[in-house]
C-alpha cells in the first residue's frame, strides 16, 4: 500500500522572488532532477499578461481572488473567470493570457517546467515595479520571450 506524505512548507525568507510585468512570482517548490516547479504568483489589480504561447504546458490553481483567463481553442478564444479553488490547464502551445479585473490582488499557484523557469528568471527583476511596466521592462520581457521560445501574440 502506498502512502501519501505531506510536508507543510512555510514561507522561506530566502525564497527567490521575481517580478514580471508587475506580477510577484515566488518559487515554492522544485523537484530536483525533474522538470516540476511550483510558483505562487500574485497578480495586482489591473495587471495582465499578453496573449502568448510556449511549448510547455502549465497548470494554475487559484488561491485568492479571481482571474479572467483567455485560451485559444479550436472554436476561437475562450474567456472565463477562474475563482478561488479553480484549476486551469494550459496545453502545450495553446495561446493564453490572464488578467485581474478585480480591485484586489489575486494569487494563484502555477506548475511549470524548467524552460518556463529560465524565462521567468531572464524576464524578471528582483525589484518590485514602482509604476506600470516601462518600455525597458517590456523590452527585457520580449527579449527573454524570444530567447526562450515564447511567442507574444498580442500586447
Amino acid at each position: 500500500m502506498m502512502s501519501n506524505s505531506f510536508v507543510k512548507a512555510p514561507a522561506q525568507a530566502s525564497a527567490k522572488v521575481l517580478f514580471v510585468l508587475g506580477d510577484r512570482i515566488e518559487r515554492r517548490a522544485r523537484l530536483q532532477g525533474a522538470w516540476l516547479n511550483i510558483f505562487d504568483i500574485t497578480v495586482p489589480a489591473g495587471s495582465r499578461t499578453p496573449l502568448h504561447r510556449h511549448a510547455s504546458p502549465e497548470v494554475f490553481r487559484i488561491i485568492e481572488g479571481r482571474l479572467t483567463i483567455r485560451r485559444a481553442t479550436e472554436n476561437g478564444i475562450d474567456e472565463f473567470e477562474a475563482t478561488t479553488g479553480d484549476i486551469v490547464r494550459i496545453e502545450a502551445n495553446q495561446p493564453h493570457a490572464y488578467s485581474n479585473p478585480g480591485h484586489q490582488a489575486a494569487v494563484f499557484s502555477a506548475i511549470v517546467d524548467s524552460d518556463m523557469v529560465e524565462f521567468l528568471e531572464a524576464a524578471g527583476s528582483q525589484e518590485p515595479p514602482k509604476a506600470a511596466p516601462s518600455a525597458e521592462t517590456r523590452d527585457r520581457m520580449n527579449a527573454a520571450a524570444n530567447a526562450h521560445g515564447i511567442t507574444i501574440l498580442a500586447a
